[in-house]
């Protein structure tokens, strides 16, 4: 009988027995040893301004091609692209992509102001083993390399990526260890996760404000005295809930986030709406 597989990439620590994919469903247990499923399938390719992943501070006016694949390691019941992060591979449409056309494709979009290659949409760190082939690929042909992540990575693949990365873009998604327990997630290492990235590359952080999990205004104030202890500048990046998935709560209303932004902004110098006016 085959020993269970240990997966070591995120917080869950999946143990995998035979054939047996994990939580994230992306990575499953071959001949004992924890393989990726996702290396190189793409779910979504799109070439798109900067300014949505969101970074404001980055290259603004610029244009990023932007990658998905499929699968999560959390479980948030409000999630905007549930169809592919807790979407089967064999329920969606994929396409294989190899790192060396992807890194082709980004250089011939530079002629429409590209700047390289964002892994976005889903969780790109389950898809570790690809996004850091190609994020090497990138630097040696100039490229920037981005990353759209919920920060559920394990310590030591973190800092392996970490030299291949350019910007960040990081969902603080609550600023409670209850709020990540209610959402499948490990709260320190989301921290963990901004703070180390943040002394090597550029982080801006996202907040989705969500009724009764991520619209405290204590919480606010408690996240904001956090980031501006690594820089009173990060930006933070504020949007607004709206009924998705398996969430029915209404929309967050406009009043909660105006005053939410203002808590932020008194520790904060760029605060922003991420998806209504300012």
């Amino acid at each position: 009988m085959n020993e269970a597989a240990f997966c070591s990439l995120c917080p869950r620590q999946c143990r995998l027995t035979e054939g047996q994919i994990g939580f994230c469903g992306a990575r499953q247990a071959r001949d004992g040893i924890v393989r990726p499923l996702n290396y190189g399938q793409i779910t979504s390719l799109a070439l798109d301004p900067i300014e949505k992943k969101p970074l404001a501070y980055y290259y603004p006016g610029s244009m990023i091609l932007s990658v998905g694949s499929f699968g999560c390691n959390m479980a948030c019941p409000f999630c905007q692209n549930h169809y592919i992060a807790r979407g089967k591979k064999e329920e969606l449409s994929v396409r294989e992509v190899r790192p060396e056309d992807l890194i082709s494709l980004a250089k011939t979009e530079k002629r429409r102001g590209n700047i390289g290659i964002a892994f976005t949409y889903n969780e790109p760190l389950i898809a570790f083993e690809f996004v850091l082939h190609t994020a090497k690929l990138a630097r040696a042909e100039d490229l920037k390399t981005v990353l759209v992540t919920n920060g559920q990575v394990s310590e030591p693949y973190l800092k392996e990526l970490l030299p291949y990365i350019s910007a960040w873009n990081i969902d603080l998604k609550a600023f409670s260890e209850e709020g990540y327990r209610r959402l499948g997630g490990d709260f320190k290492t989301t921290l963990r996760t901004i703070e180390t990235a943040f002394g090597a590359a550029h982080v801006e952080v996202t907040t989705l404000v969500v009724p009764g999990i991520s619209d405290s205004a204590e919480e606010m104030k408690a996240e904001a005295e956090f980031l501006s202890n690594l820089s009173p500048f990060i930006p933070l990046h504020l949007s607004r809930y709206f009924p998705s998935y398996r969430y029915t709560e209404p929309a967050t209303s406009r009043s909660k986030m105006i005053e939410l932004k203002e808590i932020a902004e008194r520790y904060l110098e760029r605060v922003r709406f991420g998806n209504m006016a300012e």
